[in-house]
């Protein structure tokens, strides 16, 4: 049987995809200040606000989290293709 050697690339240095994601955390509240401002607006709007800046924020959260895994995956993947 042939051996067959997979490189895969590893980045180092700044995780761009977390740079990302705090961008975007921050967007939500720059944005949900200028909405904040309303004048007279109905009973549900600042509740529902709030809801949709805290699941969008949650949101990218799980997004990260998922970077994370897939990361810590695919870190062990080389580790036992290296014991090989």
């Amino acid at each position: 049987m042939k051996h067959q050697t997979v490189s895969v690339a590893v980045p180092t240095g700044l995780d761009w995809k977390a740079i990302g994601y705090l961008i975007s955390i921050g967007s939500v509240f720059f944005l949900g200040a200028v909405a904040w401002t309303k004048e007279n607006p109905p009973s549900w709007y600042y509740p529902v606000l709030i809801i949709g800046m805290a699941t969008s924020i949650l949101g990218m959260g799980c997004r990260y989290m998922a970077h994370l895994h897939q990361k810590a995956e695919i870190r062990k993947a080389n580790e036992k293709a290296d014991r090989r």
